[in-house]
């Protein structure tokens, strides 16, 4: 999965995670280029993979040194992505205030919520006018 990573510099972020972390970051990078119905640049924002779509806004994923075991998506904080992924699945989701969705190492996500989550964000511009963005 790494070899289809076309940028270097994202490539080589994905490499400098411990594997446990790596591998649940390449399966959200999965779910991520799975949902897009628009080509995505993958790049790298503030030094994380950043997923950029031209009706969205900007998907971003790291795992924070400081806190092992731990992983993230995260979304614009000015943006009402986070708020409207609490009202729709506070049961099934961490999230850190209104900037991301936090996951434990050994968590198994809800792959059809994530996807919901993730296709709300990479849409964010054509719904952000929609009651709990259209969900």
């Amino acid at each position: 999965m790494m070899d289809q990573i076309k940028n270097q510099h994202v490539r080589e972020k994905f490499n400098s995670y411990p594997a446990p972390i790596r591998e649940k970051m390449l399966a959200l990078r999965q779910l991520v280029l799975e949902v897009a119905d628009a080509p995505l640049e993958e790049t790298l924002k503030w030094g994380e993979p950043s997923y950029l779509c031209p009706q969205g806004s900007t998907v971003r994923m790291d795992a924070k040194a400081k806190q092992p075991g731990q992983y993230a998506l995260y979304f614009n904080c000015k943006s009402k992505l986070v708020d409207t992924f609490r009202e729709l699945y506070a049961d099934r989701f961490h999230f850190d205030g209104n900037r991301a969705i936090i996951f434990q190492l050994n968590d198994t996500p809800d792959k059809v919520a994530l996807k919901h989550c993730i296709f709300l964000s990479l849409n964010y511009h054509k719904l952000k006018h929609l009651p709990l963005l259209g969900a």
